[in-house]
């Protein structure tokens, strides 16, 4: 190759580096101003969001303190909550009102019909469906005791209103209305409640609470809904630890309802718990009396030897393990020993005719202690 050649070559090859390094040049800016505006643009919505949710979380309008009646029915979700409140002037934007609770980890808001205004804050608007029926005077209040069964509860109910026990009873064992109360409350009312074994799907379901009414005859569904929805929320609670251990609501709420049942006012419910996982742990049957009564659907205050004889999966002298529901409804304290047992080695218990009840390590320890407390037949 001549020098002409060699020199040639050199030339086009830088030409061609600086056409390169310009192109490159040119790429570089491109980026640099495409990124430049995508940081724009994306500050800008930033800006605008951030001044429109502040907007949105202001009061419609603070001047405007004129109180309006809003209906918020019986099983409102906070989407639907949002919308009513929307719909009526409360608030700018349902959405950022569902965004906003659940930011909060907000809950227990309540139907009814309350007096708002579109001057009040978000946070008071919140506080005012907590409250439930605002500016509405309760007719009457219905009481459901711990430790009560679903046929105790539908008399209670009875009580209350135009109907039967038996019509009450009737309706919250109905398959379609079981259904609609599983749609409405599906975390906790799932198909385990529809298992062949259970006598009673809404067993145990039903917390022990005072509830108000603000109507002259409402419906069963409108007197169970708040019962249903206080169980929800306490559940909820403990949600983390259900899953840390590994418990479903129903399979929570079986085990406090026999807590609850063998529990009195002067027992440590955590000690009664510890027994029964103790037992489980060893593959012992529960042998617990109140599940034998349940079997049978009677209320006594002793169980009979021939009372054990009976063959129901809820016999757990029979049957090992857990009962396949709940035998009544638990208290929050029972529903927490469920969770939070004693650590104890405590195989056995036994309630004395005082109330007292007394624990034993092992069968001889307790057979002693019955012997000396219990002094009737027990035929």
């Amino acid at each position: 190759m001549s020098n002409d050649d060699k020199h040639n070559k050199k030339e086009f090859m830088r030409k061609n580096l600086i056409e390169r390094q310009g192109e490159a040049k040119v790429v570089r800016k491109i980026v640099m101003i495409t990124a430049i505006i995508l940081v724009i643009i994306v500050g800008i919505i930033g800006v605008g969001g951030y001044f429109y949710l502040n907007s949105a979380l202001k009061p419609v309008d603070a001047e405007n303190k004129t109180e309006k009646a809003v209906e918020i029915p019986i099983g409102s979700s906070v989407s639907g909550i949002g919308k009513v409140l929307e719909d009526n002037g409360i608030i700018k934007d349902a959405r950022v009102f569902k965004y906003y609770v659940k930011l909060r980890n907000e809950s227990g808001f309540m139907a009814g019909t309350y007096e708002l205004s579109p001057s009040m804050t978000m946070s008071e608007i919140m506080s005012a469906l907590k409250t439930g029926n605002v500016g509405q005077e309760v007719v009457f209040k219905i009481t459901v005791p711990e430790g009560k069964q679903l046929e105790q509860i539908a008399g209670i109910i009875a009580e209350k209103t135009n109907q039967s026990a038996e019509e009450v009873f009737e309706q919250l064992n109905d398959d379609s209305f079981v259904k609609a109360m599983m749609k409405k409350y599906p975390s906790i009312l799932t198909d385990e409640i529809l298992d062949e074994d259970i006598k009673y799907p809404l067993e145990g379901y039903l917390f022990p609470a005072t509830y108000d009414y603000f109507s002259e005859e409402p419906t069963i569904e409108e007197i169970i809904t708040p019962m249903l929805k206080k169980t929800n929320e306490v559940i909820e609670k403990y949600w983390a630890e259900m899953e840390a251990q590994e418990y479903t609501p129903h399979t929570l709420l079986t085990m406090a309802s026999l807590i609850e049942e063998e529990a009195t006012a002067q027992v440590d419910r955590d000690k009664i718990a510890s027994v029964f996982y103790n037992r489980l742990d060893t593959d012992m049957p529960l042998q617990t009396d109140p599940t034998v009564l349940y079997a049978h659907g009677e209320h006594k205050a002793r169980t009979l030897y021939k009372d054990l004889e009976i063959d129901s999966p809820y016999n757990t002298y029979k049957y090992n393990g857990l009962t396949p529901g709940p035998i009544a409804n638990a208290g929050e304290t029972s529903i927490d020993a469920a969770l939070f047992p004693e650590e104890t080695e405590y195989l056995y218990f036994l309630a004395t005719p005082s109330g007292e009840v007394l624990f034993s390590k092992t069968l001889d320890e307790h057979n002693v202690k019955k012997n000396e407390h219990i002094t009737s037949n027990n035929n």
